[in-house]
């Protein structure tokens, strides 16, 4: 539901009925049920608490999952990069595996990604980690939103099959 113009008034229902998207959206971020659970519930919390910020210039789902991201940010944040956000709560120390198997997956994609060839190398990093748009990776090679598309596709499929051959996935 796209709601432009006049400052809308939210109710109860429109939040309820965006719940499932955004925590499908919160499981993608979170890559676990408990942590996407946790920010769902506080990205509604907020957004039930500031429904009168919500301007109306884009969708009611693309609000909520910009609050969902940056509640995901700042736990990340506090917990540091390389800790999962369970870390504390693993007294049997599988916490310390599990950052340590993703600490590794990370490196990999990382030398991976440093073997590609330019253009495929700075697209990737400006598309996956600078969080760039399509439009925007064209705008700064001088060339079309199709271009960048398919730069960064191919630079994926070339980590994957690296990761793949040696042995990651």
């Amino acid at each position: 539901m796209e709601r432009k113009g006049k400052k809308p008034e939210l109710t109860e229902r429109e939040l309820c009925a965006e719940y499932e998207a955004v925590y499908h959206y919160a499981l993608s971020l979170c890559r676990g049920e408990a942590d996407a659970q946790d920010v769902t519930q506080e990205t509604f919390l907020r957004a039930m608490t500031a429904a009168g910020d919500f301007a109306g210039q884009s969708s009611l789902y693309t609000w909520l999952c910009a609050i969902a991201k940056n509640i995901w940010r700042n736990r990340c944040k506090k917990l540091g990069r390389e800790l999962p956000l369970d870390w504390d709560a693993d007294p049997g120390g599988a916490g310390i595996e599990q950052a340590a198997e993703e600490r590794d997956l990370f490196m990999a994609v990382h030398r991976a990604l440093h073997a590609l060839d330019e253009p495929y190398r700075e697209v990737f990093s400006l598309r996956a980690y600078g969080e760039l748009s399509f439009g925007e990776i064209a705008g700064l090679f001088g060339k079309t939103e199709g271009w960048a598309r398919v730069a960064y596709h191919r630079a994926r499929k070339a980590i994957l099959e690296t990761l793949r051959k040696d042995g990651r996935l």
